[in-house]
């Protein structure tokens, strides 16, 4: 006597709507925010990134730890993308027992995301439509994680 297999159901298909949902999360994780590093240095015992100091030029007898890019969220190119951008590089240094941060530079990088508003109006025998794209960026700051040991020389002010 033989088996007989299983009835298999037929698989559904992902409906329209949650698959333009599945595909809006995508695009919206490709615009997300982050931070990436590459280690100069050994990293020391975490701190409060509320210490951490932003330099220009590092201070004598500073040690550096790591390069740090980061990135902020999709927006429109605000003055608050930059200061999110630079408070994750606080963040990411903290993490890695810097105390200061070595500000490389600020920049803006074009949004894989974009924002349009259209409209339209449509009559028995005619068509109007408009649209306005708005382009969206992100803010990326560089920098390089420090360690700035107690009675170190500051930086001369310019």
């Amino acid at each position: 006597m033989t088996a007989s297999p299983l009835p298999v159901a037929p698989r559904a298909a992902l409906p329209r709507g949650r698959a333009v949902a599945v595909l809006v999360w995508v695009a919206c994780l490709a615009g997300c925010a982050g931070t990436s590093r590459v280690m100069l240095g050994s990293p020391r015992p975490p701190v409060d990134p509320t210490t951490v100091q932003v330099y220009a030029t590092p201070p004598a007898g500073a040690i550096e730890i790591a390069q740090l890019e980061s990135t902020s969220a999709v927006g429109f190119g605000t003055q608050g993308q930059t200061d999110a951008a630079v408070a994750r590089l606080k963040r990411e240094a903290a993490a890695l027992g810097a105390n200061g941060v070595v500000l490389m530079g600020v920049g803006s990088s074009g949004s894989p995301l974009g924002v349009s508003v259209g409209g339209g109006s449509f009559s028995r025998s005619s068509a109007v439509g408009g649209s306005v794209g708005i382009p969206t960026t992100q803010r990326r700051a560089a920098g390089i994680a420090i360690y700035v040991p107690p009675g170190a020389t500051p930086p001369p002010t310019p």
